[in-house]
């Protein structure tokens, strides 16, 4: 008996390997092609520079670097504004654009989108202290009360059309060149809300000492994924290696080290 169990065992390793194996030889393999990346570093903890090293990292140049290793392309980076990037990929000046970019139908007009990498959902974000409002309904009624944003981004739009009244020239919207831009003001008392994915809204109030905090239910779910010129030949090797990256849980990993772990 305890030979055939030792055979059936080894049987079920020489399978769990075979599969491996067959599951990397089917990723596609790019050659080593340069592929040409844009980011903002801008959006916490995805992309940013750490104020001590002067260093791009975060949650998505670890998830590139994955990607160029097991489809074997080279990444070159380059930086422009957020409200310039997917005017740029679609005139294919990038191979491919990177900035917690949610996946739009608008936007697919101009450029095409890899599956999500991942879901996230807009929640509120407030100083410590503040019992004015815990809603939507609550801040909109009281018109001193001023919302941080990025123009063009999906808090920005959620602001606009599930917090205030539709009017994206709306004065109680107060426009910033970043994100980063807008919890600092939260933080100053220049702003009174900040809207944020929850991910990062849970790292930042968490690392805020009690500063700040996410309140009332999410506004809005989302899923973002990396943008390429129309009718690019990348679209397919980055949804395998996405994946790959999904099913191995790298990219839970990730999101442990950067939303979790990560103390900047």
């Amino acid at each position: 008996m305890k030979k055939i169990t030792t055979l059936l065992a080894g049987l079920a390793a020489g399978l769990v390997l075979a599969a491996g194996a067959a599951t990397a030889e089917t990723l596609p393999d790019l050659g080593g092609k340069s592929v040409v990346v844009v980011t903002e570093n801008a959006y916490f903890p995805l992309q940013f520079v750490d104020q001590k090293t002067g260093e791009a990292i975060g949650w998505e140049y670890d998830a590139m670097a994955e990607l160029a290793k097991r489809l074997n392309f080279k990444v070159e980076y380059q930086n422009t504004s957020w409200d310039a990037m997917i005017q740029a990929v679609s005139d294919k000046q990038y191979d491919i654009g990177m900035t917690g970019i949610t996946i739009k139908d608008d936007r697919k007009e101009k450029v095409d989108f890899s599956d999500p990498y991942m879901k996230s959902e807009i929640f509120m974000l407030v100083r410590g202290d503040e019992s004015r409002f815990d809603d939507p309904k609550s801040f909109a009624s009281d018109d001193k009360l001023l919302v941080g944003a990025q123009a063009g981004t999906s808090p920005f739009y959620v602001a606009v059309y599930n917090v205030l009244d539709g009017n994206e020239q709306n004065p109680r919207i107060k426009l910033m060149e970043t994100f980063a831009a807008t919890v600092e003001a939260l933080k100053s008392g220049d702003v009174d809300l900040v809207l944020t994915d929850s991910a990062a809204g849970r790292f930042i109030s968490d690392g805020s000492g009690g500063a700040l905090k996410m309140i009332g239910e999410p506004l809005q779910a989302e899923e973002f994924g990396f943008i390429f010129p129309k009718g690019s030949d990348l679209v397919a090797p980055i949804n395998a290696g996405i994946a790959a990256l999904k099913a191995d849980g790298t990219l839970d990993g990730l999101t442990q080290k950067w939303f979790v772990d990560y103390k900047p």
